[in-house]
Order: C-alpha cells, then sequence, then structure tokens
C-alpha cells in the first residue's frame, strides 16, 4: 500500500500533466481527467500510485460527497448574484426536483417496458442517472460560450438536483425490501431533505454574515468561510437535510451579502483560494470517472450501454420540454436553442458513479447497472461535451 504522501504527488502530477497537455493540444482538461485515469486504472502503476486507495476512500468510503462536492457548489453561488438566481429560480428548481422525477418514470419505463430489462433494475438505474451532475455542468458551463442566464439557469439546476436525485435513488434501492418507505413517506423526507437545507443554509450564512463584521484580518476571514461551508453541512446532516442544499444556499447568501460588497485584499484572497480548491475538487471529480470506468467491461457491455444512453437522453429530453416549454424568463418563452443546450448539457458524471458503487451486490441485475452507470457517464462526457461546445459557438456567437 503506497503511503499518502505518494498518492498526492501522483494526483497533483496527473492534474498538472493533463494541464499542459490541454493547453497544448486544446484538448478539454476535463476530457483528459478521465482518459488519464482510464489509462492509470488499468496499467500495472495503478497499485504503485495507489489508484485504488483512492477509488475506495473517495467513492467507497463516502468522502467524495463530503469533501469534493461542497467546495464546488459554495464557489459557484457566492459567483451568482441573487437578481440573476432570482430570474430563473423557478425553472431552475422545477428541473432539479419534478424534473429529476419525470426522468426517473420516463427512463424507468423506456427501460422496462422497450428494452425489456427487470421493473427494479430499470428505475434503480434510472433514478442514480436522472440527476446532472454538478461537477460536469459547472465545469462545461465555465467554458462554453452561452448567454449568462442560460448558464446560471443549468448550474443553478445541477447544484439542487443532488437532493432529488439521492431521495428518489434511496427510496427506490429501499424499496427493494418489504419495509420501503410509501409515497407520503418519501414525499415527506423529501421536504425535510430539501426544506431543511434551504433553512440551515440561510441560518449558517446569516450567522456567519454577522461574524464577519468581527473579522479584520485576511486569514481569520478564510476560515470563517471554511467553518460556513462544513458547518452548514454537518449541521444540516445532523438533522436528516441536505447538506449539499445547505452549502448552496450558504453560497449564495454569503456571496451576496458578504463577498461581492467587498473589493479589499481579503475578500480577493477569499474568492481565489476557493476558486483553487473548486479547481482541485474538480479535477478530483473527473479522475473518478476515468478511475471507475473499466474498458473491458464498457466494451462488453456496448449495446446496453447504447440502450441506456438512449433512454437517458429521451427521458432528458422529456423532462426539459415538459418543464421549459411551460415556463417563462423575463416575460418570453424558452428559445428552442436554449432548450437544445438544456438537453446537451445534461451530462451526468461523479455523482452517478458514487451512488451506483452503494448499490448491494444482493440487488438484481447489479453489474448490468454498473455497467451502463460508467457507460452512459462517461458517453455523455465524451460525445455530449464537444457537442454542446460546437453548438454554443454556432448559435450564440456575436451574442
Amino acid at each position: 500500500m503506497p503511503s499518502t504522501e505518494i498518492v498526492i504527488v501522483a494526483f497533483l502530477g496527473l492534474a498538472l500533466l493533463a494541464s499542459v497537455i490541454s493547453s497544448k493540444t486544446r484538448t478539454p482538461y476535463t476530457l483528459l481527467l478521465v482518459l488519464l485515469g482510464m489509462l492509470l486504472a488499468t496499467s500495472s502503476a495503478s497499485s504503485i500510485l495507489g489508484v485504488d486507495l483512492i477509488y475506495s476512500q473517495l467513492v467507497g468510503g463516502g468522502l467524495f460527497v463530503v469533501l469534493v462536492l461542497p467546495p464546488l457548489l459554495f464557489e459557484t453561488m457566492m459567483n451568482i448574484r441573487v437578481e440573476a438566481f432570482t430570474s430563473v429560480s423557478r425553472p431552475a428548481l422545477l428541473l432539479a426536483t419534478l424534473g429529476v422525477v419525470v426522468a426517473t418514470l420516463v427512463g424507468g419505463v423506456l427501460l422496462w417496458r422497450l428494452a425489456g430489462i427487470p421493473i427494479y433494475p430499470a428505475f434503480l438505474f434510472a433514478a442514480l442517472i436522472a440527476p446532472t451532475d454538478v461537477a460536469t455542468v459547472l465545469e462545461i458551463f465555465k467554458r462554453v460560450g452561452v448567454p449568462e442566464k442560460l448558464a446560471t439557469l443549468l448550474e443553478t439546476e445541477a447544484v439542487f438536483n443532488d437532493a432529488t436525485g439521492i431521495l428518489v435513488f434511496a427510496s427506490i434501492l429501499a424499496s427493494f425490501n418489504s419495509s420501503g418507505p410509501s409515497l407520503a413517506a418519501a414525499s415527506a423526507d423529501f421536504l425535510l431533505r430539501f426544506g431543511g437545507g434551504l433553512l440551515v443554509g440561510l441560518a449558517v450564512a446569516m450567522g456567519a454574515s454577522m461574524l464577519h463584521r468581527l473579522v479584520s484580518e485576511r486569514m481569520s476571514d478564510l476560515i470563517l468561510t471554511i467553518a460556513t461551508v462544513y458547518g452548514s453541512y454537518a449541521i444540516a446532516g445532523a438533522i436528516g437535510a441536505s447538506g449539499l442544499i445547505a452549502v448552496a444556499v450558504t453560497g449564495l447568501y454569503y456571496g451576496n451579502t458578504v463577498i461581492s460588497r467587498e473589493v479589499d485584499v481579503a475578500a480577493q484572497f477569499v474568492k481565489d483560494f476557493w476558486k483553487v480548491l473548486a479547481y482541485i475538487a474538480n479535477t478530483l471529480a473527473f479522475l473518478v470517472i476515468g478511475l471507475s470506468t473499466n474498458v473491458g467491461q464498457l466494451l462488453g457491455g456496448l449495446g446496453a450501454i447504447a440502450v441506456a444512453y438512449v433512454a437517458v437522453t429521451a427521458a432528458r429530453y422529456v423532462s426539459v420540454q415538459a418543464i421549459l416549454g411551460l415556463q417563462s424568463i423575463g416575460g418570453e418563452k424558452f428559445e428552442s436553442s436554449w432548450r437544445s443546450v438544456a438537453l446537451l448539457g445534461g451530462m451526468r458524471g461523479a455523482l452517478s458513479v458514487v451512488l451506483v458503487a452503494s448499490v448491494p451486490t444482493t440487488v438484481p441485475a447489479r453489474e448490468l447497472i454498473v455497467t451502463m452507470t460508467l457507460g452512459v457517464a462517461f458517453l455523455s462526457i465524451v460525445l455530449q461535451g464537444p457537442l454542446l461546445t460546437r453548438y454554443a459557438s454556432r448559435v450564440f456567437r456575436g451574442r
């Protein structure tokens, strides 16, 4: 077993290698990370560099959601102005809640009735693949040129849909036993997770903004933000609420009431710190996708992956059209180009990989679920990312 120092150095070396290759070849940094992760996982160097340790701790040990996602959510939400959020909050939150449920139902029915997959594996897979992956979506929209409101819409959806996706997945997984929750119990649980996360995030952010008035030194200011982020996550989790929702609300409130109102060195120091931390978290997220992807398993399950990808895409299309087709922004209906970007931007990634790793070995067709999940996540990154970039540059050029 390699030492922790070797694992850290190996991780930083991979990140640097991907960054250099990306700058020289103009290949997306995140795509290179996925490919490097896949190569590393299948090479003899994997044992030397601690690949199994990274995977087991981040994915199997549950550290991914705790350590990787909060910096991504906080850094994104603290840079979104409340005016921009308010203008897209209704359709974004509908996509993040009702949209996930619709995608789960449509995807499950397609796989069950048309593809012939047994009902339980079909809906379990549809649930864990329904939420768009926050790391993937945030990275894409930082480098793709789309209107600011459209980027804010899909970023907000990705940030808030984790709670819905995790709840729907957990409810279907629990239904494997006869003691599974009823619809009423699942709905109440969702309200607690989502609403509780909102309240905890707001309370912690308000408290942090008051404490900020007592802080005058930049290191103390930074420590306050770290305690705010992980404190909101921990408190929400302790009461059964969504820690990710709490972190997102904390970022939005603290960013608009504290960080955006200051232009001094301390505020810039805090911004730069969270930008670096989010970059590291993003790098880890895409490495996890690569390390989780078994090339042999993908090649052996090409047919199932293709069917699953079509079903997932169709489910996303239905949810986007059903919600954005009936909603408006600024008093105007959503343009077809915006709905097309929402379809292409609905990428899957590390969150689905983490969820599928939690599926017990006793679940029927577990290997099929794992294969479809890894395959769809891989295809959504290597296909939809480049397609979205080309489409956006063509449609939104000059806007």
